[in-house]
């Protein structure tokens, strides 16, 4: 039985982190192993605010070894991690994705670098962002950055297409091998902006951008899980990056809707296989 290890934060309720990540994963048709390094009530934007914990690296790293004890890792395909809850959560990242290639070579690694959004306010314990710079991006095979976690990871400041595409370039460089930049919020204020990176070239996407009162937490999540199962699908880059893409726009467009916060994934579950709205990705040229 292969699987996917989805190493991320969970909510009880709602959609964020592996709640919003495992089951457009498993509509998909992958069995996926959830670990989760928090556990909230809910997101962390309600401003009633949330209960629950990170769990302790020491966690992460004995789940895992149990795995491994069932002689299980060399069936898992990929590992994509997102929300870390501690510094020392990293450093179990790094041990994980290299034991599971010991046991799987060709299983990959993707990494969607969570390092809080300045303009809501840092939402990651000290130290995150340096190991995820430092450490983490680098040995994935695929990252999956906003602007601004991009903006850091190759220290420069994007404000433009062609900003966006030296940093990708300059990304390609540092370990990664694809760079799937899940929003560029600097390059259109009508559109919602996505870039892909490989060695191939740059391509990007645009879509309507809707409105929301409230902007739904947890859709970067879903662009990762969506972009890690058309990779393991056996699709092109190309095709998992437009794939994400208009999947993604279907569950956003549901979502807006029904006039609700949370995504709303289940309701849009098969546009998640088989999005009816495409919108064609462009190469940079």
């Amino acid at each position: 039985m292969k699987g996917i290890l989805s190493i991320q934060s969970h909510v009880v309720y709602g959609h964020a982190g592996n709640s919003s990540a495992v089951f457009p994963l498993q509509r998909m048709g992958f069995e996926v192993w959830p670990l989760h390094t928090v556990q909230f009530s809910n997101h962390t934007q309600y401003k009633q605010g949330w209960t629950g914990k990170a769990f302790p690296a020491s966690d992460l790293i004995e789940l895992v070894k149990g795995i491994n004890n069932i002689d299980q890792l060399k069936n898992c395909e990929a590992v994509l991690t997102g929300y870390q809850g501690s510094a020392d959560q990293c450093l179990a990242i790094i041990d994980t994705v290299k034991t599971v290639k010991q046991q799987n070579p060709n299983a990959i690694y993707i990494c969607d670098p969570v390092m809080g959004d300045p303009e809501k306010g840092c939402i990651v314990a000290d130290g995150i962002s340096e190991h995820l710079i430092n450490d983490v991006m680098p040995l994935a095979d695929v990252i999956v950055p906003n602007q601004f976690e991009l903006s850091q990871f190759v220290g420069m400041t994007i404000n433009t297409l062609e900003d966006a595409v030296k940093a990708c370039q300059h990304a390609l460089t540092l370990g990664p091998k694809m760079v799937l930049v899940k929003h560029l919020h600097s390059l259109s204020t009508d559109k919602f902006s996505m870039m892909l990176a490989t060695k191939e070239g740059c391509y990007l996407a645009q879509r309507p951008h809707l409105a929301f009162d409230n902007q739904p937490v947890g859709v970067g999540d879903l662009i990762s899980a969506l972009f890690t199962g058309g990779l393991l699908k056996g699709w092109s880059a190309e095709q998992a990056f437009e794939h994400a893409h208009n999947a993604c726009y279907a569950v956003l467009k549901e979502t807006h809707r029904r006039g609700e916060w949370e995504l709303q994934t289940i309701a849009a579950q098969d546009e998640i296989v088989a999005p009816t709205e495409i919108f064609p990705i462009t190469e940079i040229k």
